[in-house]
């Protein structure tokens, strides 16, 4: 099939997917995932490109709305994301662990359903260059994403209706921290180079390859990258925070960003999809339906442990908690989805707080099973 047809399609076909709604549930942006998993199945696979760059063109966008109020938000609350970013990564790794010695599974393939639970791709990286086992992580990998992508998207729509949450009560002191910090923006002129803000993106984005590029060593041959997630994140939430460099607006409009944004996570999920749907059949075949079960509670673990630590003893509010979730599970669809759901993106605030702590944890955990398990 042409490339450019499957990719297309795909994108109709999930997004008239994600519209069916069964109890006021729906999959949103997620139902593109759904059906490339099922393209991908029958051997019809995305452009290698197209996932990372859907990833970058993401984050990036997230990073520039999140920007104004992140900081803000982060000195309030700093100790508190960390600790639910770390709890998030450990409960994982600990689940993983215990599959290990009670169900004497390889390491490797441990691992590989460790990332795919958290749908951390940078983890699965780590994992294949601690345990030098492509085809056993990866296996791993592709049995829990696909939990791991859609399990968060429902959880985040279904806890606020358990817990009976004000969802507009609860955004609005968030809502109004971004419209403030956008009002004093605009009250300064600044020299526009593009007016629909293309010119600043791509300045965003090729910063934050650029950044994500760059190799930390943590030992004699084990290193560490932001990557094409981490990257254009880190970079996006300065710009979105200063604005500009020198009299050079760099901040894109908002519509556009929001364009960018439904825009990078289509692509994304038609690349991720494509991908995991590769043999999915067969492995759960070879393996067993256990493996999926398994990764199924890498995924519901963390999630619910962070909840009741974040509602309980942090005393924080839903919606804020599940956006902390969505960035310590480091789930791109969920943000989306979560987004939807509050009717603002002011909740990826949380997510933007959390997902770097939560991007480290998965590498270090992913490489510490890889090679001493």
């Amino acid at each position: 099939m042409n490339q450019y047809l499957l990719i297309f399609l795909i994108a109709a076909l999930g997004y008239l997917l994600g519209r069916a709604e069964i109890k006021g549930l729906s999959l949103g942006t997620s139902g593109v995932l759904l059906v490339a998993l099922i393209f991908g199945h029958f051997g019809l696979v995305a452009p290698a490109v197209i996932k990372n760059l859907g990833l970058c063109v993401f984050v990036g966008a997230v990073g520039i709305i999140a920007g104004p109020v992140f900081f803000k938000n982060f000195k309030k609350g700093a100790l508190q994301y960390i600790l639910l970013g770390i709890i998030t990564i450990l409960s994982g790794a600990i689940a993983c662990v215990l599959a290990i010695k009670v169900f004497h599974l390889p390491a490797a393939l441990s691992a590989g359903l460790m990332t795919g639970a958290l749908t951390s791709t940078p983890g699965l990286a780590a994992a294949l260059e601690a345990t030098g086992d492509n085809a056993m992580a990866s296996v791993g990998y592709g049995i829990a994403y696909p939990f791991g992508v859609l399990g968060v998207v429902l959880f985040v729509q279904l806890m606020p209706r358990i817990l009976h949450t004000d969802i507009a009560g609860e955004m609005e002191d968030m809502v109004r921290m971004s419209k403030e910090a956008e009002a004093l923006s605009e009250g300064k002129k600044r020299i526009v180079v593009e007016p629909l803000g293309f010119f600043e993106f791509a300045v965003v984005v090729a910063l934050g390859v650029l950044l994500g590029n760059i190799k930390i060593p943590l030992g004699s041959s084990a290193s560490f990258s932001l990557g094409t997630s981490g990257g254009p994140l880190i970079v996006g939430l300065i710009v979105g925070h200063f604005g500009h460099l020198g009299p050079i607006n760099l901040r894109p409009p908002k519509q556009t960003m929001n364009v960018m944004r439904e825009f990078g996570l289509c692509m994304f999920l038609i690349g991720a999809g494509t991908d995991a749907g590769q043999g999915f059949v067969e492995v759960l075949k070879e393996y067993g339906a256990g493996l999926f079960l398994v990764g199924a509670v890498m995924t519901l673990v963390p999630m619910l442990l962070d909840l009741l630590i974040a509602k309980k003893f942090m005393k924080m509010k839903t919606m804020d908690s599940l956006g902390s979730i969505t960035g310590g599970m480091t789930s791109t669809p969920a943000l989306g989805t979560l987004i939807q759901t509050a009717g603002t993106d002011a909740v990826a605030v949380s997510y933007a707080a959390t997902y770097p702590v939560a991007l480290v944890m998965v590498v270090l955990c992913a490489q510490f099973i890889g090679a001493l398990l």
